[in-house]
């Protein structure tokens, strides 16, 4: 990459090309989905380059890893490399430490809170029909799958808890909207099979009767 330099701090041209080979690398470097805007304001904040140009070069990414090992996702709102999901049972044994399993009672927790967000302790009771213990919301909350955003103006000011960020990008989603219908059963066994559960759990329409 002997077109981008040190001494080009002050450029303000980058070619299609070097765009492309700079957003790769940074990718690479960090390992985690990022916004185009984050690209914009770190590596590419010396260039004059439009978002439009930015979001097309990982167009062209994406496009240039069809039929790769690793392809380029958009996930929590921006982009991450990794590998494709065939490859996963393959690369097990270099994974030094074993993704923890999380229990059918903290799956179900967890999609009650995804699918009607902003809720309460309260509420995930209501749907799930059973107590939660504070340490399910404790592990979720560790885990930064979920964060609390205020209380509800209610006796007792329960805390309300939506999902974040971290969650969308270990589940693969771009955004909630990209969540499966709580009626496709196979999507969402697939979905909440990826933190590694013993069993999947069970969520239904039934969310929807959490009334705020």
């Amino acid at each position: 990459m002997s077109a981008l330099n040190q001494k080009k701090q002050k450029q303000t041209h980058i070619n299609p090309d070097q765009l492309k080979q700079l957003i790769e690398a940074s990718l690479f470097v960090l390992a985690k989905s990022v916004t185009i805007k984050t690209l914009k304001e770190t590596v590419l904040v010396n260039f004059s380059v439009t978002h439009v140009k930015i979001k097309t070069a990982l167009e062209e990414l994406q496009q240039d890893y069809q039929g790769r090992g690793i392809e380029l996702v958009s996930v929590a709102g921006g982009y991450r490399f990794q590998t494709i999901e065939a490859l996963s049972p393959y690369l097990q044994p270099l994974w030094q430490e074993k993704a923890p399993k999380y229990s059918r009672a903290t799956l179900e927790t967890l999609a009650v809170i995804a699918y009607k967000q902003p809720v309460t302790r309260g509420d995930i009771e209501f749907v799930r029909g059973v107590a939660v213990s504070s340490h399910t919301i404790k592990t979720l909350t560790d885990r930064q799958w979920i964060k609390s955003v205020g209380h509800k103006e209610v006796p007792g000011r329960p805390a309300l808890y939506v999902t974040t960020t971290e969650f969308l990008a270990y589940f693969g989603l771009d955004a909630l909207k990209d969540l499966p219908p709580l009626t496709d059963t196979e999507s969402l066994e697939a979905l909440f099979s990826n933190a590694g559960s013993e069993t999947s759990p069970e969520v239904t329409s039934d969310v929807e009767l959490v009334d705020k």
